[in-house]
């Protein structure tokens, strides 16, 4: 994608993302002389991103959800980010509109890229949600949703389905919208301060 190994930002990129983020021209282009400080090669490998997640989190284990968040961001699923799909990544999950917001979990819980979510998908992301938080604030969790499976059936009872129906993205997008308490289930409680530390060690 685009010019990533060139030590300037190309202007159609630049100008994209300045377009849909809400970072300056200045902003853009010094994170892109410290990313390729970092990366090289222009790109974060799923490894790399994994491991930013798991120096965040040293008493959890986040890497399943790292792993789902990267998949979500890899728009052309080559098994990198280039700096346009980690500049996106960043915008949408720190300060987004609440639309691109939803667009963006409901790619995220749809794992499997069919265009709807199963509840067997649910529960694969509640759970690397859950592997994210430590055992100690596990147990202040109210009693129906302290587990992963009490967690997943709410939301899926939310939607009011049958177990083996799907969800497809606009009514996700429709019902989370209209319900905070749902829209709090559905993510992991701190994404906005992941992504403050990411941007924070990109400067």
């Amino acid at each position: 994608m685009g010019n990533s190994k060139s030590s300037a930002l190309s202007k159609e990129i630049l100008e994209d993302l300045k377009m849909n983020t809400k970072y300056s021209e200045a902003e853009l282009c010094a994170w892109y002389t410290t990313f390729l400080k970092e990366c090289p090669s222009g790109r974060i490998s799923k490894e790399q991103f994994e491991g930013i997640y798991a120096s965040f989190f040293p008493n959890a284990d986040p890497t399943a959800y790292a792993r789902h968040v990267f998949r979500s961001f890899d728009l052309n699923a080559d098994g990198t980010l280039d700096f346009k799909e980690y500049i996106i990544a960043l915008h949408l999950t720190s300060s987004g509109k609440t639309l691109h917001k939803l667009e963006w979990a409901f790619a995220l819980y749809d794992v499997d890229g069919n265009g709807t979510i199963s509840k067997n998908e649910v529960q694969d992301i509640v759970k690397a949600i859950f592997n994210m938080i430590p055992v100690e604030d596990q147990k202040k969790l109210p009693e129906d949703e302290n587990t992963p499976e009490k967690r997943a059936d709410k939301i899926w009872n939310f939607f009011q389905k049958k177990d083996e129906d799907k969800i497809a993205e606009g009514e996700f997008i429709q019902g989370v919208m209209g319900n905070k308490d749902i829209l709090r289930l559905i993510q992991f409680d701190e994404p906005k301060k992941i992504q403050d530390r990411l941007k924070e060690k990109k400067q």
